[in-house]
């Protein structure tokens, strides 16, 4: 049986959201909120897998914790908007204005505080998909690096005139760390993200696949070191 304001929405049963919520009780709750008014709902606690669910699945709308581990929310916004313009409601706690301001400064799309009350949960995520449906925002397609440049639609890849030859993976992971240039990409994120895989435990190809971009930039007249190996983190473009 459906509950609450979201009943009469026709299509509200296809929307899907993500819920990150460190506090797994908390995280429960608005699940099964959520799930009664007839929504598709899955859960994470931490902001490093926040960022790898929301690259394996389309989800219409994230409900997002700013004091997470492993990566904090507003970190994880400043990422996914780089690359989706998912509509996401920051969780804050009562009266914590300053994060509320700093999240919507950073592209969050609406807030809720805790405690919530359950009947407004319900109303603004409604309100929110309604809108984002007539809403869709194209993203960067065109990244530009010194004398290194990367075109998404073009899946092209250049240093001055001459035109680097990349596979569509290669392409791809420079991609997403030239999108990112300065932050730490995690392997398991990068593994879905570019290889459309889970990270296994030997898995060794994103190392194969960076020292390749890096020679063929090095032999392009670009310094392939600007791609670097954070040990036990991850990949960065700096």
């Amino acid at each position: 049986m459906s509950v609450g304001p979201c009943s009469s929405s026709p299509d509200k049963a296809i929307a899907s959201i993500l819920v990150v919520e460190d506090d797994q009780s908390l995280s429960q709750q608005l699940s099964e909120l959520l799930e009664e008014a007839g929504y598709q709902v899955d859960s994470c606690f931490d902001g490093e897998q926040a960022l790898i669910d929301a690259s394996k699945a389309k989800y219409q709308l994230m409900l997002l914790d700013l004091m997470l581990p492993k990566r904090d929310g507003i970190s994880v916004l400043c990422m996914l908007r780089k690359t989706s313009q998912m509509p996401v409601i920051i969780v804050t706690a009562k009266g914590a204005e300053e994060e509320r301001i700093t999240g919507l400064r950073q592209g969050a799309d609406d807030y809720i505080s805790k405690p919530f009350n359950r009947t407004e949960l319900l109303l603004r995520v409604e309100a929110l998909l309604r809108r984002s449906r007539a809403n869709e925002t194209l993203v960067k397609n065109t990244i530009s690096i010194d004398d290194l440049h990367l075109n998404l639609d073009e899946m092209n890849a250049s240093v001055q005139q001459t035109k680097l030859e990349l596979t569509p993976i290669q392409f791809n992971l420079l991609w997403q760390l030239g999108l990112h240039r300065g932050e730490v990409l995690s392997k398991a994120y990068l593994s879905q993200k570019v290889l459309n895989r889970n990270l296994g435990p030997y898995d060794r190809s994103l190392d194969m696949h960076l020292s390749r971009i890096r020679r063929k930039l090095n032999a392009a007249g670009w310094r392939g070191d600007h791609l670097q190996t954070v040990h036990g983190k991850g990949y960065c473009l700096i």
